[in-house]
This record gives C-alpha cells, structure tokens and sequence, in this order.
C-alpha cells in the first residue's frame, strides 16, 4: 500500500490508512491512492512571504546588515506581493483543504517522510539539490512537511529508524481536521509496535 516517492526520486515511501481499518490492520490494505496537493507550493509560499513581512519587514529596513540573506530575501518576496496575489493564495488554501478533506473521508491518518533528505552537515545551510532536481528555494527541501502546514491538519513527527550511515529518519503521521488525539494515538502506537525511540545511532 506503499505509493512513489514524495518529491521527485526521493527513495521515501508514502502510506495511508483507511479509516474503517485499524491500525494493526491497516497494512493489509491493497491499491495506488493519491492525494491531490495541486497549488500547496504556491499557497505555501506566498503565506509564509506575507507573514514574514508582516513580522520582521521592520527589521530588515533597521537591521539588514544583521540579517542572514535567506530571511532577506522571504521578507522582500513578501514585500512585493499585491493584495490579489495574496488572495489568490488563500483561495488556493482553501480549494486544498477541501480537497484533502474529500480525500480523508476515507482514509482516516497519512503517513509521510518529515523531509526528503536524511540529516546534512552545519556546513550546508540548506539542500540545494535532491537526485539531480535542484531546489527552487531554501526550503524546497522540506515540501514533505510543509504540503502538510499549508492544509492546517494536525501532524506528529515520530523516530522511524536510521539510514545505512546511522543518522535517524523520521515519519509525519497526518490526521483529519482536528483530530489532534487521534493523532497522538497512532504516534503512540507507532511508538510503543517499533520502539525506535529506544535505539541510539551508531555514529553516537
């Protein structure tokens, strides 16, 4: 029940749940299901541009010289938005909302890579490139997470593992609109079927 990756070759897998299965059932569960996250890119975006405006656009005109260029840049992207463009935005949030809503009338929890790379190095502020497709921004890296944001759901981060180089690798469990418990159960759950949490690195 396993689907393609999450962002280009990325070498994630992606589950879902039906909500008439329990868990420990669920993963009898056979057939390709796909979620449409059509705009969340671009609602994302412009959001996360206005709010850094909104909040640090004074700064940057006091204390430019102290800002690292990455926040520079999101607070001018904010700054040249037009009020149809944030519109725009919102209406996109909203047309996906619904459209995962619709999705999760079936399937009650989705199961995501926190992000599409494993931990890099202090010395790379950002991932620039995924197997070959480069990154558009200096967060495109973490499209697994914040295609989720951008919906408004409820989302836990929970241990799964480690990579052949003993760096730990994390899932995002996704629930329906508001149904931060349910969430918490199934990370729980999750928790206490793999006791990944109890396993330390092999580089530590």
């Amino acid at each position: 029940m396993y689907l393609a990756s999450v962002y280009g070759k990325a070498l994630f897998k992606i589950w879902f749940i039906p909500k008439h299965l329990k868990p420990s059932s669920a993963f009898r569960f056979q057939g390709e299901v796909k979620p449409d996250f059509k705009d969340a890119d671009f609602a994302f975006k412009v959001l996360r541009a206005w709010s850094y405006e909104l909040a640090h656009g004074d700064k940057l005109e006091k204390n430019k010289d102290k800002i690292k260029d990455t926040i520079i840049w999101n607070i001018e992207a904010g700054k040249k938005l037009t009020g149809p463009e944030i519109g725009l935005a919102e209406k996109k949030r909203t047309q996906l909302y619904h459209r995962i809503r619709k999705f999760m009338e079936k399937f009650e929890f989705m199961i995501f890579p926190v992000s599409q790379v494993p931990p890099f190095g202090v010395d790379n502020e950002y991932i620039k490139e995924i197997n070959g497709i480069k990154m558009d921004t200096y967060i495109d890296w973490m499209k697994s997470s914040y295609y989720i944001s951008v919906t408004g759901l409820p989302a836990i981060s929970v241990p799964c593992g480690f990579t052949e180089e003993g760096l730990p690798v994390g899932v995002q469990i996704v629930g329906r609109h508001q149904d931060d418990w349910g969430v918490l159960q199934l990370a729980y759950a999750f928790q206490e079927a793999t006791s990944f949490w109890k396993q330390k690195p092999s580089i530590f």
